[in-house]
């Protein structure tokens, strides 16, 4: 510290002599100048070095596991393991495993391989509006397999149309309908067909156990059996009937089995050996029944059959 002593006399002031200020520059100089430290010292600093040393090991230690999961998961820029990105969307080579639903617009397997899918349960496969409100619907489970919509359709490769279902009807496109059950088919309602035919060498059996079977046709019914016999039976009447035409009966032989036989009188009835020739006759109300031939006709002797 520097002083400067100026001598002088000024007014009501004392005088200072140039002893006294010498004095007070050497008592100054010779003190020491003081230093003040700046940082961090003692056990403060060691504490930092170990956070800082515990950090990269840290940091050290991440990036290997970083490291190791990209190995492991193979992750490229294609994408991740089985998983590749493509252009066209994600692309899965393998068996894949979904623990919860899948969201996508299309899924197809690899050209010229197989699509596989299996669950422990059951596969659902549902079809909803912009409301969320289920539309379609197809489960396949433990059970069986279920299908709801409006309307069900199965197409040929050709695009035919071979089976088709709605609330009002079901249609079957294909050609021939095989029923392979030992009992056949069963229909509650009506049945529309061009053509119904047995298997080859099988037989064809129309049967309503309780109620009564109608076949109807505008432009006529033909029942053919090429090979073999048909047969017609009721338990109570059976009727042949045509409003505006005829009943025609075309055979070499008409056979009319357990028709009844009339009885004639005991005074027109010859004596003799029993009649082996018999007459159809009709009743008034269409019945037939059977007279012993004669001479002449015996209907009106025999026509107690009638009353």
């Amino acid at each position: 510290m520097n002083c400067i002593c100026k001598t002088g006399w000024n007014p009501g002031t004392p005088s200072m002599t140039q002893e006294q200020c010498t004095h007070r520059n050497n008592v100054q100089s010779s003190e020491k100048p003081q230093v003040y430290k700046v940082g961090i010292y003692g056990w403060r600093k060691r504490c930092l070095y170990f956070f800082v040393l515990l950090l990269m090991i840290l940091i050290l230690i991440n990036l290997a596991l970083t490291i190791w999961i990209l190995k492991v998961m193979n992750f490229t820029i294609d994408g991740m393991g089985n998983l590749r990105i493509t252009e066209k969307g994600l692309k899965l080579e393998g068996d894949s495993e979904f623990l919860q639903p899948l969201y996508a617009k299309e899924i197809q397997s690899k050209p010229g391989r197989p699509l596989f899918l299996q669950s422990s349960r059951n596969v659902s496969v549902n079809i909803v509006n912009s409301n969320n409100q289920l539309l379609t619907q197809l489960v396949t489970g433990s059970r069986g397999f279920k299908a709801r919509g409006k309307m069900f359709e199965v197409k040929s490769t050709s695009g035919k149309l071979l089976f088709s279902a709605d609330e009002k009807e079901v249609v079957v496109g294909a050609e021939r309908l095989r029923v392979m059950g030992a009992e056949g088919a069963v229909f509650s309602k009506s049945l529309e067909t061009p053509h119904v035919r047995a298997e080859p060498f099988k037989e064809l059996r129309l049967e309503s156990p309780t109620r009564s079977l109608l076949m109807e046709a505008p432009k006529g019914i033909q029942i053919l059996a090429e090979a073999g016999d048909i047969q017609a039976i009721c338990r109570n009447e059976l009727r042949l009937e045509s409003k505006d035409g005829e009943i025609s009966l075309d055979a070499r032989r008409i056979r009319l089995m357990r028709l009844p036989e009339g009885k004639a009188s005991t005074s027109s009835s010859s004596s003799g050996t029993r009649q082996t020739v018999y007459e159809v006759c009709v009743c008034p109300n269409g019945r037939l029944f059977l007279s012993q031939a004669g001479v002449g006709s015996t209907c009106q002797i025999s026509h107690n059959v009638c009353l």
